[in-house]
């Protein structure tokens, strides 16, 4: 739950104050798959470091299951849009990483690894370094690590922006997929209309800066969600309109 959060930040030499969000509530749901669209610089994910414990808030609070936030913790995963893989380590090495900082024995940790090797599609591929790894590959191994770890919430930062067209729409269904298999809260934070219709329970219109939330869209169209079923139901076209528009009138009144 997010209470009254705001973020300003100082700036240049004179330490001008910018403030980045201004009063933010949110309450999102055990199991949702919540999404977070607005103007480029509005906030979105300043707002999920808050949540993660990465950075502080200038006021307000984060309640995770009731326990306010102060630092990051294993209840809480992120996938960044950088992949933020050990380019040293291969890809089962950096799976494992995360269970052996938390002392899990070898067997365990072993056995978990495989379990999200699995399920993101890995196999046969464990001993490859990040280098040897198309895009998508590699934001797989980073979904997979922080699964390993089995946090409550997955906090995901674009995870998908830098990929190319066709790995990014291949990738939101298997993000979808392994969703439907784990049920885990996730708070996605993206650029794309169409992505945040696509795979989301509800979706956040954040407002220019400083960032508030405008209005929170339900997305009620059936799952599972086949795309090619989508493309041709009228109420998918009204939504991705309506969330263009409501963003678009956000951008405009930032310039």
């Amino acid at each position: 739950m997010v209470q009254q959060i705001s973020k300003i930040y100082k700036s240049g030499k004179e330490g001008r104050e910018v403030e980045a969000l201004a009063g933010i509530d949110l309450e999102v749901n055990e199991g949702e798959f919540f999404s977070l669209v607005g103007p480029s610089g509005c906030g979105k994910s300043t707002l999920l470091y808050i949540i993660g414990g990465f950075i502080p808030p200038s006021g307000g609070k984060i309640l995770a299951d009731g326990k306010e936030v102060i630092s990051p913790g294993i209840d809480r995963g992120i996938v960044f849009q950088e992949f933020a893989l050990f380019p040293w380590k291969t890809v089962i090495q950096n799976i494992l990483y995360g269970l052996e900082q938390r002392k899990i024995v070898r067997e365990e940790r072993l056995a978990i690894a495989s379990k999200y090797i699995e399920m993101t599609n890995l196999r046969g591929m464990e001993h490859l370094y990040p280098k040897e790894l198309s895009g998508g590959m590699k934001q797989r191994v980073a979904i997979a690590r922080t699964l390993a770890c089995n946090p409550d919430i997955l906090l995901m930062d674009e995870p998908f922006g830098s990929l190319d067209a066709q790995t990014r729409v291949f990738m939101q269904d298997e993000l979808l997929r392994i969703w439907d298999e784990t049920r885990k809260t996730v708070l996605f934070v993206t650029h794309s209309i169409e992505e945040a219709v696509h795979l989301s329970d509800r979706v956040a219109v954040f407002s220019h800066r400083p960032g508030k939330i405008k209005e929170i869209l339900p997305i009620d169209i059936p799952r599972p969600r086949i795309r090619e079923e989508e493309v041709s139901r009228g109420q998918y076209i009204k939504l991705i309109s309506y969330l263009w528009k409501a963003v678009e009138r956000e951008v405009k009144g930032f310039s």
